[in-house]
């Protein structure tokens, strides 16, 4: 007699994002392995292909914002670096390079108008570049944009306790690049991104998490957005794809080239605005 392993039955929440439309995007400098200046950016499919993304959001019933783009600013579509949102409270980055530092002042001005009451960093962080909450803590990277000392001043402010993860491949420059939140209790990651003590920590924390390949990891896959359901990510990453589906997730792909061209995917172009508890005040 042979057993089948019961796939889990996944659930949708309603969430809400903020977006950035590329108006202004351009590869103009270099600032992650991913961008070269010198390779052509085609910014009118850059603007069709963040539509898609847009488009599928709400298509799921989801409630999506913008902030507006401003001029000489053109990785601000990345709005997940912009600030880190956690039942409400928003600690607002503050940019390791200063090409991407004004974007910090541009979020903090969105978040007050919104009603909320942000936090300005005061050590180098990039929001939900590096902090992404999990069921009842935030997973938070250190590497290249995020130092080990801004976890503490995240946990402090965002009021969740922080699991630090060291990154080691300067490919991966954002935790966001190399993991990705699928639910309250499940991930997917690779494996080859972090330390071998990071490593441990997440075979200890999530024994069943999706493992990305080297080929699914280097089109960006893991840089994708789940409402516990569906899953929007790159189209590229057909492996992770079939594991999604097999681990009961909706995998929805889509076509970013060109912002792949400064490191960005799915992930990168989305803020989600986790709410404030029941009775809250944001």
């Amino acid at each position: 007699m042979t057993t089948t392993a019961l796939v889990p039955i996944r659930t949708a929440r309603r969430r809400r994002y903020l977006l950035c439309p590329p108006v202004h995007f351009a590869v103009e400098y270099s600032i992650n392995p991913w961008m070269d200046p010198a390779r052509p950016v085609d910014a009118a499919a850059a603007l069709r292909q963040w539509e898609s993304l847009y488009r599928a959001l709400r298509d799921l019933g989801h409630r999506v914002e913008t902030i507006a783009p401003r001029p000489r600013l053109p990785d601000m579509v990345f709005t997940a670096n912009g600030a880190a949102v956690v039942d409400g409270r928003v600690l607002v980055a503050r940019f390791r390079h200063p090409e991407r530092a004004p974007e910090s002042l541009a979020h903090r001005a969105w978040f007050r108008t919104a009603g909320y009451r942000p936090a300005v960093a005061a050590r180098p962080s990039e929001g939900q570049g590096d902090f992404l909450p999990v069921g009842d803590r935030i997973l938070a990277g250190a590497g290249p944009r995020t130092s080990p000392a801004a976890h503490r001043e995240a946990q402090r402010v965002l009021g969740r306790p922080v699991v630090g993860l060291r990154l080691t491949d300067p490919r991966y420059y954002h935790l966001d690049t190399a993991l990705a939140v699928l639910s309250e209790d499940q991930i997917m990651y690779y494996p080859g991104a972090f330390s071998r003590e990071s490593n441990r920590t997440l075979r200890a924390l999530y024994p069943r998490a999706i493992l990305a390949t080297a080929q699914d990891a280097a089109a960006l896959g893991l840089n994708a957005v789940s409402d516990g359901r569906h899953v929007l990510l790159p189209e590229a990453a057909h492996g992770l794809a079939a594991r999604l589906h097999a681990d009961g997730f909706r995998p929805v792909p889509l076509r970013l080239t060109e912002l792949l061209k400064a490191g960005g995917g799915p992930k990168c172009c989305t803020l989600e605005l986790h709410p404030a508890p029941q009775g809250g005040r944001p």
